[in-house]
């Protein structure tokens, strides 16, 4: 199973263990691949370095965890570019799961959301996607 996992989702999972978005990520790494670009990782990269999330974990510990996303994921080469997000910032991900033939792509973006299932690939929160493939055989 090929997932995309958004960064919303992924600064979820950083930052508060337990959480719906971080018990999917950990479910995408224990049984299936996390795709993802170099542009998504360093949006990640980006996000997680805010010291306002230093009160949750400090930052070693969110980079670690996107480290982790990063070394036990795999790179997508975008070959096909993609426009069709109301939010242009949230075409990489599009393209990363065109690309990269995503099975899902998780996200807690409305702008995401919305385009549901998007050529093919579901686009689903974490909540749906735990609920979907944990109750498929």
């Amino acid at each position: 199973m090929n997932v995309v996992v958004d960064t919303s989702v992924i600064l979820s999972a950083a930052i508060l263990p337990g959480s719906l978005p971080a018990r999917a990520v950990l479910f995408v790494l224990a049984h299936g691949t996390l795709l993802h670009s170099a542009a998504t990782i360093a949006e990640a990269d980006r996000i997680l370095r805010k010291p306002r999330f230093n009160r949750y974990r400090t930052e070693k510990e969110r980079l670690d965890f996107l480290t982790l996303l990063e070394n036990r994921g795999r790179e997508v080469d975008i070959l096909t570019p993609v426009v069709a997000c109301r939010d242009p910032n949230d075409d990489m991900f599009l393209e990363v799961a065109v690309n990269g033939a995503a099975d899902y792509l998780v996200s807690g973006d409305a702008d995401l959301l919305a385009l549901h299932p998007f050529r093919g690939i579901p686009v689903v929160s974490p909540a749906d996607f735990l609920a979907a493939v944990e109750l498929s055989p």
